[in-house]
């Protein structure tokens, strides 16, 4: 089994970069981690706002394995506390013996083609955050959710 982050675009933040990086080793010490960047694609010319999510779309699930579960970060999504969340990981980790992609679209949010292919929609919370700073947000909670299933000292919840 294997956890990857599956981003529409480059992050373009160093601070966020590094980060992502911190938790990205971090996460590693847990489970098999990667992270994989589809092209993000620009509003320009006669494209629309569904023609971009579209393309992104065809984009992201070239990048996705048939078999694996497919969780789409969305604001619109269940939203869980940390501890719940790393019940739902470690339900995921226990019966599911399936690859886990999560996905953070691109601005515009996700085509219904992706949307139907997802297993399940996560919200981190009620407040909307950038696509680009979601992507640490998102790392250090599923960072966090791991060191509660270890019982390690970081979560003090």
């Amino acid at each position: 089994m294997k956890f990857t982050l599956l981003l529409s675009g480059k992050t373009n933040k160093d601070y966020l970069s590094e980060g992502i990086q911190i938790y990205k080793k971090r996460i590693e010490r847990y489970v098999p981690f990667g992270i994989e960047i589809a092209p993000e694609l620009k509003k320009k010319g006669n494209f629309t706002e569904q023609d971009i999510k579209n393309r992104e779309g065809k984009e992201l699930l070239k990048r996705i394995p048939s078999d694996a579960l497919l969780f789409l970060l969305d604001e619109r999504g269940k939203e869980y506390t940390s501890q719940e969340f790393s019940n739902f990981l470690n339900t995921q980790l226990t019966q599911a013996r399936k690859d886990i992609i999560f996905v953070i679209g691109g601005p515009y949010g996700f085509s219904d083609e992706i949307i139907e292919r997802s297993n399940l929609k996560l919200s981190l919370s009620k407040m909307t955050f950038s696509h680009q700073i979601i992507r640490l947000i998102f790392l250090e909670q599923l960072y966090r959710a791991f060191t509660i299933l270890k019982g390690e000292p970081y979560h003090h919840g």
